[in-house]
């Protein structure tokens, strides 16, 4: 399964998101039947949002100083439940956006730690290499060289030649200092 090409986080995400427009739609119903909602949550966000709204728009057109009437309560109900909708769907959208930052910070910080001690992994090798590096050296450095050796070699080649003589040789000439006396 290639959970790489499609992670399943990404997936979780659209379907809060595809489920918040229906939830931003029952809110808006909500909204529109409870006096309470209506009179504290819906009417004075729509009311300032219509107030600056006509503001901003009668400065554009060269009117500066006019009297915004408030909106209706029927028509500030309708503008406070829109807002207050489409405020949902930004805010669980805006929500997936940070959850999807801060997962990919988790896995760059993850990411980044592993690259970390594979560093110190291969900095700790290249000192045990370094430091092998050194006692061969040192071995090499106390050992004779080479002119030596060959020496050595010639020294024991001479002495395996005498004991491989036969032994009338090396008897022969004792017996022969033997008779002389």
């Amino acid at each position: 399964m290639v959970v790489g090409a499609f992670p399943m986080a990404k997936l979780l995400y659209l379907g809060i998101r595809q489920v918040s427009k229906p939830l931003a739609n029952r809110i808006k119903e909500a909204a529109r039947r409870s006096e309470f909602f209506k009179t504290y949550i819906c009417l004075p966000p729509a009311q300032l949002y219509h107030w600056v709204e006509m503001r901003t728009k009668m400065r554009i057109m060269g009117f500066r100083g006019t009297v915004i009437k408030p909106l209706n309560e029927e028509a500030a109900a309708e503008l406070g439940a829109e807002l207050l909708g489409e405020a949902t769907i930004f805010i669980v959208g805006g929500g997936c956006l940070v959850l999807e930052y801060w997962r990919h910070q988790m896995q760059q910080r993850h990411k980044e730690e592993e690259q970390q001690a594979a560093w110190n992994a291969l900095q700790d090798e290249v000192g045990r290499l370094a430091l092998t590096l050194e006692a061969l050296q040192a071995q090499v450095q106390v050992a004779p060289p080479q002119a030596a050796l060959e020496e050595l070699r010639a020294e024991v080649r001479e002495v395996r030649a005498q004991l491989a003589r036969p032994a009338t040789q090396a008897v022969a000439p004792q017996a022969v200092s033997s008779s002389k006396m």
